[in-house]
């Protein structure tokens, strides 16, 4: 095993190809977990605004810039949440996420979701009519949204990319503007490979970044790290099946941020190890004739009731996703 590998961006910037995800972490558990990452080597952390708990990211960072590690050989990655997407508000809320951060700068900064809600009536504005769901707003497009992106200044953000964003909704972003996003970031894992969008994503030099990498427990499925396949690999390899499931994933070329705010699992999960091809196969089967997307806000609580990515599940969504031009 051996520490997480570097990854360069379109960009030119470097990033580690195993980084800390804080997504579904409890209050008062992400100030420490960052704090041990920091001082176990991570060096890329992905944060949002919705996940309310940059202020704590923040606490922790001021513990280890520059006692532990310089700001800028840290990578981070925040998201601009989509009651923000309108161009007046996108600066508004980069502004307040660099402030709970206390930093002055983004390495990375992605629309989290292409899904646009109403300004200014909190993360989760409740529809004005219909009960235990969000209003959205179906006036601003992607385009609009990701020209606001390309307007914010060099100085407060690095690059610039998307999360959750399907083919189509990219290839209308790089058509309106000739800007091509440095990052998708999705879920993905052996029960979503989602080849096809990886293998755009490749042709279009953008870098993919992959959450929820062991799955979760969203949708009352079995963990991926109990499916025997998993298992028996993590034995023969002295490995842990979470840093399989990671090890999956980096060989299929993309940087993974797995959640964990356990130190022993924090430090477990960047110990990098390596797959042999039939490994790698022998994963990749357990999604053959098993496709499960966890991350479906279409089933949220409150619902958003949108088609973003054509599932099944999404069939009874009133709303397709505003792309524009």
């Amino acid at each position: 095993m051996s520490l997480a590998q570097n990854i360069t961006l379109s960009t030119g910037a470097s990033l580690r190809q195993i980084g800390l995800g804080t997504w579904l972490s409890k209050p008062k558990e992400v100030e420490n977990a960052v704090e041990i990452a920091v001082k176990n080597g991570y060096r890329h952390l992905d944060l949002a605004m919705v996940y309310e708990n940059q202020d704590e990211v923040g606490a922790a960072l001021k513990k280890v810039i520059p006692s532990v590690v310089k700001r800028e050989e840290l990578f981070m990655t925040s998201k601009l949440w989509n009651s923000s997407h309108q161009p007046a508000e996108a600066e508004k809320e980069l502004d307040q996420t660099l402030s709970q951060l206390g930093v002055d700068y983004l390495d990375l900064y992605l629309i989290h979701w292409p899904v646009a809600f109403v300004p200014g009536k909190g993360l989760f504005p409740p529809h004005t009519s219909k009960e235990n769901e969000v209003e959205l707003d179906l006036k601003t497009t992607l385009v609009d949204t990701w020209k606001a992106m390309i307007a914010l200044p060099k100085s407060k953000v690095r690059a610039i990319g998307v999360s959750n964003f399907t083919i189509p909704q990219i290839e209308a972003l790089i058509k309106a503007t000739g800007v091509v996003p440095a990052v998708n970031q999705i879920e993905a894992h052996p029960l979503l490979p989602q080849d096809d969008l990886l293998a755009f994503c490749k042709e279009k030099g953008i870098h993919v970044t992959a959450y929820s990498p062991l799955g979760n427990n969203l949708v009352g499925k079995p963990k991926l790290t109990d499916y025997p396949a998993i298992v028996e690999i993590a034995k023969a390899k002295n490995a842990t099946p979470a840093q399989i499931l990671i090890a999956w994933g980096a060989y299929r070329g993309y940087s993974v941020i797995p959640k964990s705010v356990q130190e022993e699992r924090i430090k477990s999960n960047f110990q990098q190890v390596t797959l042999t091809k039939e490994e790698y196969e022998a994963i990749s089967a357990v999604g053959k004739g098993n496709h499960t997307r966890f991350n479906i806000p279409y089933n949220y609580q409150p619902r958003w009731d949108i088609n973003i990515f054509g599932e099944p599940e999404e069939k009874d969504a009133s709303n397709p996703v505003n792309i524009g031009a």
